[in-house]
């Protein structure tokens, strides 16, 4: 019998990063969850859960890093691996795959944590025998993956799909928006973080018919409508904290079909569209079992 191949996966949050040993949902051998501190503190913790498990279990095969961004996802860019110029604290220009690199002799997949959590419902969740599909998650920030034609989209960087611009009717919503760089941008208007400012309090501490969530489901199906048009997607998969809240599908479902008006002739997003858009089938483990997925993807490919 063959040894089995054990994979590295690191989730790496803006507020928490989780490391994984494993291979498949099934058979995740170790697991640890530690804040986001700083890139000097967090990444040693990393490498010291890493070395523990070789010790306990011999020597990976290869590390999946599915990470918060903007980053360079690029394999031939001089600034592959670094975390980009971001709002998070001593994180900016960050050499990631760099520190791995220097603790780990074997191969390295780095991503967005978007799509990274796509890849993890493409191998074992709601997006298996899919094609094109998109992923996003709504929480803290607003982000989405894509898979298109069998491979994860990229391109300049990658995709940034929490920061498109949306109509925003002030008149209905005076909120101006939470976001840094875009004000009322896709994320600036629907985050965690903005439904709190604009409503005084958590999403989650607001009741199902709060006024909130019409206006979320709203921003939501405006979001998705321009995604399908876009990218055509076989599926739409809503993870993160906001679409946790299992009452927003319908609202959301219904309101896109009432954007759409027909004009998209397929069943998917007509009589079939209770299984177009969908929570992740991997629940909250999308993001960790994708960088699994991700170190498998990079070590067959070498």
């Amino acid at each position: 019998m063959g040894t089995v191949k054990l994979f590295g996966g690191i989730e790496g949050g803006g507020t928490k990063f989780i490391c994984v040993v494993g291979n498949s949902p099934n058979d995740i051998r170790r697991e640890e969850r530690f804040p986001t501190t700083t890139s000097q503190e967090t990444l040693d913790k990393s490498i010291t859960f890493f070395k523990q498990a070789e010790a306990d279990f011999g020597k990976l095969s290869a590390l999946g890093i599915a990470c918060f961004g903007p980053l360079d996802p690029t394999p031939a860019s001089p600034t592959f691996g670094f975390i980009l110029p971001t709002t998070k604290p001593n994180w900016s220009n960050v050499n990631v795959v760099g520190a791995m690199k220097s603790a780990f002799d074997v191969p390295i997949a780095f991503d967005t944590d978007v799509n990274g959590a796509a890849m993890g419902e493409w191998t074992w969740g709601a997006a298996q025998g899919l094609d094109t599909f998109v992923y996003l998650t709504i929480g803290t920030g607003i982000g989405g993956g894509a898979l298109v034609n069998g491979k994860l989209l990229h391109g300049l960087l990658h995709p940034e799909m929490g920061h498109i611009l949306l109509p925003h009717d002030s008149q209905r919503d005076p909120f101006e928006g939470a976001c840094p760089f875009h004000n009322d941008c896709f994320e600036g208007l629907a985050s965690g973080p903005a439904i709190e400012q604009r409503w005084g309090q958590k999403a989650e501490t607001l009741a199902p018919d709060h006024p909130a969530w019409d206006l979320e489901a709203h921003y939501i199906a405006l979001a998705l409508a321009n995604f399908i048009l876009t990218l055509s997607p076989q599926r739409i998969i809503l993870g993160g904290g906001v679409s946790s809240q299992e009452f927003l599908f319908p609202m959301i479902r219904l309101k896109v079909k009432g954007l759409l008006n027909n004009y998209v002739q397929s069943s998917a997003v007509g009589e079939n569209i209770s299984e177009y858009i969908v929570p992740p089938a991997l629940g909250t483990r999308s993001g960790m079992l994708g960088a699994i997925a991700l170190a498998q993807m990079t070590n067959e490919s070498m």
